[in-house]
């Protein structure tokens, strides 16, 4: 791969808006970040080649800062418990599209029911709830992709 074929590449997936590439083919493997903040677009991308591990030790690039996933809930509700995603993945409200959500805001929940499902490599995963309480609010839009601990719910535990 030449130095024009991995510019081009740069800037298509600094359009594309996707956060990271990673292209591997035979002795070349680059990995391509692009953080947003504001409304700066920041590139980095590395160029490995396996017999040349210890030089790519030294030079690693500094890791860049994750974008935050949801903003906190406000103060008002810090009377409630917020249940967080365990794992990244997509967050389903429904076992499956023709099926009911698990929970609505209101409904009463106990120790180990079933919240939602979050998809994770193919498998799909389903968060079940810690605590008893009522469901005040659903933080995070269904078929929405989650971070790892990104707020999912509020609970009432009254």
């Amino acid at each position: 791969m030449d130095l024009k074929e991995i510019q081009n590449l740069i800037k298509f997936v600094a359009n594309s808006g996707v956060a990271e590439v990673k292209l591997e083919m035979d002795d070349v493997k680059i990995t391509i970040r692009t953080t947003l903040e504001g409304n700066t677009t920041e590139t980095t991308y590395v160029q490995q080649l396996p017999a040349q591990n210890t030089l790519q030790q030294a030079l690693a690039p500094q890791p860049v800062a994750p974008v935050a996933p949801a903003a906190a809930p406000p103060a008002e509700d810090s009377k409630y418990i917020v249940v967080k995603s365990p794992i990244i993945g997509t967050f389903y409200r429904k076992p499956s599209p023709d099926k009911p959500m698990f929970v609505e805001v209101g409904t009463s929940i106990g120790k180990g029911d079933v919240l939602c499902v979050i998809e994770a490599m193919k498998l799909f995963n389903e968060i079940e709830s810690e605590i008893s309480g009522k469901i005040v609010k659903v933080l995070v839009d269904d078929m929405s992709p989650v971070e790892f601990d990104q707020p999912l719910f509020l609970v009432d535990p009254s």
